[in-house]
């Protein structure tokens, strides 16, 4: 991973044990200096931290929304620790099905069945019904390793086609006229796709009339782009015909419900030569199973390296593996436009969280406590403000710039309010 942080004038105030303030500044500058092209990208480390921690920020109708259930989190086991996640209702029933809860199954019933549950049986039987549960594990440095020999994001050539210029670059809007089609949920593809649309590009974002995204979370990260509802299952031609007349897919789904639906991004590259493909997994590698940012804290490690007392888990101090995967893509997919302009083909762009995460665990480590008041983020950071669907809306400023770079973003969108077409 490139470091294009010259000129920061100082560490970006996310307080840990580990680098993550480097990690997020690395990742910003990545997206700016690739949306430009150009390496002068100057991010603010205090924009960097607040857009870091957005959802904390975040105000609709004036109040802090609820980000998470009270499934989801840290639990004892008889050997150990689990995570679980079961924020959406469907991974909370998969969570109790697994687990033999019933529906109004609380917190503390969890808590206890868990203390007398080995880790092993725990996550086997949560997966089993499609529940997201992974064990909490020690860092594993040769894993990390290994893992770093491969680049933090892969632009690969899938196939030969000819070349196709951007459609109207200029300094502030360098996308403008790019069409982006985003299939991502939660916060790492939408990020990058917020930012493709920060830099000019039309994005589309269709979703599964029968999931519904959480307000809070699209409001957090939909800025600038389109929102449609579309049964990808039903309207394959609509799909297909939104794809012939795309510049980008970004991928977020599961590659075997992908490969089900001919979406995987060889089956793409076959169908639309033009495309650059991105796609974003939990963990590395064509099976990735599902997975969000909180659980790959815990598989690679990094909950015991932030861990308070040694003996309790601990989290980062915020969802930065998410960020800053959102960010990398959007780089690559810059990038790898810019290679379909000069030299033609089909590209494929990828990354994975758990990919991030080993490049944070082989950043050097900082002495210094987590608890240094010097590296509390903002507590008041610079926000803007909308009205979307008739409710007040206040998000953090781009954290993303680059010179002649627009300083705030376009408003989000109601949820699912446009036509799937571009």
């Amino acid at each position: 991973m490139s470091s294009p942080t010259t000129g920061l004038h100082s560490p970006v105030p996310l307080s840990a044990r580990l680098p993550v303030g480097e990690l997020a500044a690395r990742s910003v500058a990545a997206a700016g200096a690739a949306l430009a092209g150009t390496p002068n990208s100057l991010p603010d480390p205090q924009r960097i931290a607040a857009a870091y921690r957005s959802d904390r920020h975040l105000l609709i109708d004036g109040e802090q929304p609820d980000v998470w259930s009270p499934l989801s989190g840290f639990w004892r086991t008889a050997d150990g620790w689990v995570r679980t996640h079961a924020n959406y209702p469907h991974h909370a029933v998969a969570l109790r099905a697994g687990l033999s809860l019933d529906t109004h199954a609380s917190s503390d019933d969890l808590r206890a069945l868990l203390a007398a549950t080995s880790t092993p049986h725990a996550v086997a039987a949560v997966r089993a019904r499609g529940g997201l549960c992974v064990p909490v594990r020690r860092e594993d440095p040769a894993t990390d390793t290994a893992l770093r020999q491969h680049p933090i994001v892969a632009i690969e050539r899938l196939g030969n086609a000819p070349k196709r210029a951007l459609p109207r670059s200029n300094a502030s809007r360098p996308l403008d006229g790019v069409r982006v089609l985003d299939l991502t949920r939660v916060i790492a593809g939408p990020v990058a796709t917020r930012t493709l649309a920060f830099a000019g590009a039309d994005v589309l974002r269709i979703d599964a009339p029968t999931r519904p995204e959480f307000a809070w979370q699209h409001l957090d990260t939909g800025h600038g782009k389109r929102t449609a509802l579309v049964d990808i299952a039903s309207e394959s031609e609509l799909v297909e015909s939104l794809l012939h007349d795309a510049d980008v897919v970004v991928l977020g789904y599961r590659p075997e419900g992908l490969r089900r639906f001919g979406l995987s991004p060889q089956l793409l590259g076959e169908r639309h030569p033009h495309l650059v493909v991105a796609q974003l997994t939990a963990w590395p590698g064509a099976d990735s199973p599902r997975g969000f940012d909180s659980l790959v804290q815990a598989e690679s490690g990094i909950a015991w390296c932030e861990s308070p007392d040694g003996e309790t888990p601990g989290a980062l101090p915020a969802q930065a593996l998410d960020h800053s995967a959102g960010y990398l893509l959007a780089a690559g997919i810059a990038d790898a436009l810019r290679r379909r302009a000069s030299d033609g083909g089909t590209w494929f762009v990828s990354t994975s969280l758990r990919r991030v995460a080993a490049e944070l665990l082989g950043l050097p480590r900082r002495p210094e406590s987590a608890h240094d008041e010097s590296a509390q983020p903002p507590t008041n950071p610079e926000t803007q403000s909308f009205t979307v669907g008739g409710h007040d809306v206040i998000t953090v400023v781009p954290a993303v710039t680059w010179p002649g770079a627009p300083t705030r973003y376009a408003s989000p969108r109601e949820w699912g309010a446009d036509t799937a077409s571009w």
